[in-house]
């Protein structure tokens, strides 16, 4: 099974994040029940707002 979530504060890159998603996926053959489900929605709320932050952070050096 995947690792548990960084503690609050250790933000991860989406990159690696949609790596875990990937390899989640792939240890499930797709199929997500139970627990897998539960990871996997963690982890989509996760590279979700991770996504967004590197979104702003890029736009902002972009802008400066």
């Amino acid at each position: 099974m995947s690792t548990p979530p960084p503690p609050p504060g250790s933000a991860r890159s989406a990159a690696v994040v949609n790596d875990e998603i990937r390899e989640l996926l792939v240890a499930t053959g797709g199929w997500l029940y139970g627990q897998t489900r539960d990871r996997y929605e963690v982890l989509v709320a996760e590279w979700t707002a991770v996504a967004q932050a590197e979104s702003l952070r890029d736009g902002i050096v972009e802008a400066a």
